[in-house]
């Protein structure tokens, strides 16, 4: 069977070397493994910077012509005509196609598809008009534009399969023909850190407080300086550890010094996925979590693994996924944060507690795991479309 991808990503190709700017290609990639052919569909950025997720081998990748993103609407028009040509070219080769949106283009795609009678599974991370709220405020036209798109994507889910992270999104699609609802992970069983061993990390000394992911609006990167000044102003010895890029890097880290706690903090930058990430989390003592929207986010999976206890804004599918597994907090309140790692610290039992539900959510969502549901999902749709 031979699998087409699509999203709505950035690639970057050098020396036959596949990259992407999101780490859900990553997880999109390990198909290959399921199939026999995967093809990923993306557009081909001509910066010359590497984007951070290599896709590795056995990946095949169809250029689409570049436009920056969304919000700049005329360069999505002056891409179309070519990415059409070209999805249409792909069409030859593969039998089923997995669409990822909501997304004009991807809208589009689907009825390529359809013509050329090749099966379609629709995919959805995550709430597109609420990123847009929060990722571009203000933009009445882009957030109606939004909606409109999704309720597009929900009409084709009545009749195509479609795959949703969280049950957030699960509910909003419980329409759709067939539903698969997962967790994106990148986690190996060997990254998930037994209770035993979690328990022993010991929290009388110097204690840090580690966020990881993208420093953009929507995760609202600035709520995380504000929860540290108040962690410091408590009296603990508290380091802050911040892995993620973004647009707002500078801003958080002109933050931090307005706050008088940058010396206590370190902001190294993206960090992939892999064995330094993975010991810098085993190595903190708490992870924040702040984003104003989520489907569900991979880095509490990562950090349940690690056997780290998790404070996230209370967005999304989160609730609903996790359950007691997280404190979790409303978003944008940084006193609630605080108060909440603070008594993660003081409370043996409470981190006990977070440890053992965060190892039982995350030892069955392996990369392996996750990646063959949605490979049986897909195989089951193919067939005479």
């Amino acid at each position: 069977m031979r699998l087409l991808v699509y999203g709505d990503y950035s690639y970057h190709l050098e020396n036959a070397e596949l990259s992407a700017e999101v780490s859900f290609a990553l997880f999109a990639a390990r198909l290959a493994r399921e199939f026999d052919r995967l093809v990923l569909i993306g557009r081909l950025s001509p910066s010359p910077e590497l984007t951070p997720y290599p896709c590795g081998d056995g990946v095949e990748f169809v250029p689409l012509p570049y436009y920056e993103s969304l919000a700049h609407p005329a360069g999505v028009v002056r891409a179309a005509a070519g990415s059409l040509t070209r999805f249409w070219r792909a069409l030859r080769d593969v039998e089923v196609v997995w669409l990822l949106g909501p997304h004009p283009l991807a809208v589009a795609f689907a009825v390529l598809a359809a013509v050329r009678r090749r099966r379609v599974v629709l995919g959805v991370r995550q709430d597109l008009p609420a990123y847009v709220r929060n990722r571009r405020p203000g933009r009445r036209l882009m957030s109606a534009a939004a909606t409109a798109l999704e309720a597009a994507f929900r009409l084709l889910a009545r009749r195509r399969g479609v795959i949703v992270v969280g049950p957030e999104l699960a509910r909003r699609y419980r329409g759709a023909r067939a539903l698969l609802e997962i967790t994106v992970s990148l986690i190996d069983a060997d990254d998930v850190v037994s209770p035993e061993v979690a328990a022993a990390r010991p929290y009388g000394g110097e204690l840090t407080l580690i966020s990881v992911g993208r420093l953009d609006p929507e995760k609202n990167p600035l709520l995380i300086a504000d929860v540290f000044r108040r962690l410091v102003d408590g009296g603990r010895p508290w380091r802050l550890l911040v892995c993620g890029d973004g647009s707002l890097r500078d801003a958080l880290a002109d933050r931090l010094r307005e706050l008088g706690v940058a010396e206590r903090a370190e902001l190294p930058g993206y960090v992939p996925y892999g064995p330094r990430l993975v010991e810098l989390y085993r190595s903190s003592h708490a992870l924040l979590h702040t984003s104003w929207t989520e489907g569900l986010p991979q880095v509490l999976v990562e950090g349940f693994a690690a056997g780290v206890p998790v404070v996230a804004t209370d967005v999304g599918g989160i609730r609903d996924a996790v359950g007691e597994a997280a404190r979790l907090v409303p978003a944008g309140d940084a006193a609630a944060a605080a108060a909440e790692l603070e008594a993660v610290v003081a409370d043996p039992d409470l981190r006990r507690r977070l440890v053992e539900a965060g190892h039982d959510y995350a030892a069955p969502r392996t990369a392996s795991g996750e990646v063959r549901r949605v490979a049986d999902f897909l195989r089951a749709r193919a067939g005479p479309a």
